[in-house]
């Protein structure tokens, strides 16, 4: 089945249909003006936007942004954290006929250099003083760039170089037209839907990022089917946190909130990620498996630090609601089962999902990376229903979803509304729909070898279908063959690892080689929680991951996982990383990713050694 939204060159169908995402927050301004669209933490309370607050600010900065020269079809880079104003000026550019580019917040230098030059970028919208100084940094290099627009200037000298002003300032700027909102309106109406609208840079984990290019069909397609598949409603409330340059979160807290109505919050992000969770009690929640498995360990510190009748009271809530989770995912729940996971709600999920700002969850979701059915299984006892979802960024983030009465482990779902998926010769999954990109920026022998003539997009993952559901294997280019010529997905192997609330990362190594060997990095809240408890003293996270007890601990995690694998796929010899990883270090993508081929040369010495 193909996606039912009608192919057409203007901006909005004759009926009056929305038809790109500045057109869909026109039409919510005129439903409902005075609703609140956006809550931003600011000084330690919770300001709002309302749906009309919002399109007046997105028409005056476009109106800004066009008094500094940009025009339609060119580019603009914005590089922040999650914002309000990093929505504001994406639909202000996209309104306008121009073409948002993202930049992760944790890029270097180099990588935004590359970023503003690949995509020639004619402004870049920076966050701060930080990543105005990257900016900066790299002007002279790109002759493309005349802007630099900063969100918040403290500590930036505006006037020390040319071209340079403050976000508030463009704002300003744009408030002296007073037909902003006009001009705005026929700019919208002016739209091709056809026309790229977004640009989303890969995460370069196997080279330089290539600029996948989304139209504005793209993102409306996948809204339509983003909405069907989860039923989201107005009444919804979502916490933006992960980079809104990503796919998957610019669908949570644009595409997918314009489309629905729903309120979108922003707070103050970082280390109070959890009281932001906390303070909104999201109904609509997506977290990548880092995310969850982060939830998880902290919830197993709690239970490890509490007091014995606490602990029983736990023991005995999960030994209450496991069964009934199970019948739950299959949609067989019975009356008794829904007793059961009461008395537990009561004795102890209550308590603990208000802590982790799950208290109203009613949509949970798992997506950009593969998830260990133990971590699953974990929060559907708590009560917390997360289902796989899976998508990428060339077919703008969602292919298959996971039915909400029935679940499958293992599986990442069926195909979305809208979605087909087949299995290759080779075992390559392929997907079509109306959300498959343009292509890629500058890069047409790429883009023909992703997209076929029949307009299947050939996704690089390995998988199966059965029943209807697909069970993806593991990367194409990440399959291990070893030197006995077994084919083995190292990320099967690595999620069982990872499942340990003692381990953050694991990498499985092995290709080409007698024998799977892996380097392991500590979750250091939780071994550091656990030496504690076990009196050994320790100073640094390089220090306690060379403890001989730490080392003899994820040992008995290795022997676990062992003995649920067959023996070509056991894991030999392992050793703990010295440091965690970190994006900015090139080590991790912004989500979370491992860059193997980085860290294969980084700590050549250690994997080197383990087949000495």
């Amino acid at each position: 089945m193909t996606a039912t939204l009608e192919r057409d060159t203007s901006a909005s169908s004759p009926g009056g249909d929305p038809r790109t995402l500045p057109a869909l927050l026109s039409a919510r301004a005129a439903e409902m003006p005075d609703r609140v669209a956006l809550r931003s933490k600011e000084l330690g309370r919770w300001v709002e936007t309302s749906w009309s607050g919002y399109t007046e600010r997105v028409a005056r900065i476009a109106a800004g942004l066009r008094e500094l020269g940009v025009q339609p079809g060119d580019r603009v880079a914005v590089h922040s954290e999650n914002r309000i104003e990093w929505l504001l000026a994406d639909l202000a550019v996209q309104g306008m006929g121009a073409v948002t580019v993202g930049i992760y917040p944790t890029s270097p230098a180099d990588e935004v250099e590359y970023l503003l030059s690949h995509s020639e970028s004619v402004a870049v919208i920076a966050e701060d003083e930080e990543q105005y100084d990257k900016a900066v940094a790299v002007r002279d290099r790109l002759p493309a760039l005349r802007s630099i627009i900063v969100m918040d200037p403290r500590g930036v000298d505006l006037d020390a170089h040319p071209g340079v002003r403050s976000f508030a300032s463009l704002e300003e700027l744009g408030s002296g037209h007073a037909d902003a909102l006009d001009q705005q309106r026929r700019s919208i109406e002016a739209l091709d839907p056809e026309a790229a609208a977004i640009i989303v840079y890969t995460s370069g984990t196997t080279g330089p990022p290539k600029g996948a290019m989304l139209s504005h069909r793209n993102l409306l397609a996948v809204a339509d089917t983003a909405d069907r598949a989860y039923g989201t409603s107005r009444g919804d409330e979502v916490l933006s946190y992960l980079p809104l340059c990503h796919i998957a979160e610019r669908l949570i807290s644009c595409i997918g909130a314009l489309y629905t109505g729903y309120v979108v919050n922003f707070g103050e992000g970082g280390p109070s990620f959890g009281n932001d969770m906390h303070e909104v009690q999201p109904t609509f929640f997506l977290g990548v498996p880092r995310v969850w498995e982060k939830m998880m360990a902290s919830i197993e510190i709690r239970v490890a630090d509490a007091t014995w009748l606490k602990r029983w009271t736990y023991h005995m809530a999960t030994r209450l609601a496991a069964p009934a989770a199970r019948r739950r995912m299959s949609g067989s729940q019975t009356v008794l089962d829904r007793i059961r996971y009461g008395i537990a709600w009561l004795l102890a999920f209550r308590s603990l999902r208000d802590k982790l700002g799950l208290g109203r969850i009613r949509v949970a979701l798992s997506g950009a990376a593969p998830i260990a059915p133990q971590v699953l299984e974990f929060f559907w006892t708590m009560g917390v229903p997360i289902r796989e979802a899976y998508g990428q960024t060339e077919n703008s983030a969602l292919c298959t979803f996971m039915p909400a009465d029935d679940v499958r482990l293992g599986t990442v779902g069926k195909p979305a509304p809208g979605c087909e998926v087949r299995i290759a010769e080779d075992g390559e999954i392929l997907t079509r729909s109306d959300g498959v990109f343009l292509g890629y920026l500058k890069n047409p022998e790429a883009t023909a070898e992703t997209v076929d003539a029949d307009g299947w997009l050939h996704t690089g993952d390995i998988g199966v279908l059965d029943d209807g559901f697909l069970r993806i294997t593991d990367r194409k280019k990440d399959i291990i063959i070893t030197a006995g010529g077994k084919n083995i997905s190292p990320s099967e192997i690595e999620n069982k690892l990872k499942v340990s609330p003692f381990v953050r990362e694991a990498i499985v190594i092995g290709d080409r080689r007698k024998y799977l060997t892996a380097l392991i990095g500590i979750e250091f809240d939780t071994v550091g929680d656990w030496a504690g408890r076990q009196r050994i003293p320790y100073t640094t996270y390089e220090d306690l991951s060379g403890k001989p007890e730490v080392v003899e601990l994820v040992s008995g995690v290795v022997d676990e996982v062992n003995v649920e694998l067959a023996q070509v796929e056991t894991i030999k010899r392992f050793t703990l990383l010295p440091k965690e990883l970190d994006a900015e270090e090139g080590e991790l993508t912004a989500t979370q990713k491992v860059k193997r081929a980085a860290l294969s040369e980084q700590f050549e010495g250690l994997i080197e050694a383990m087949y000495r």
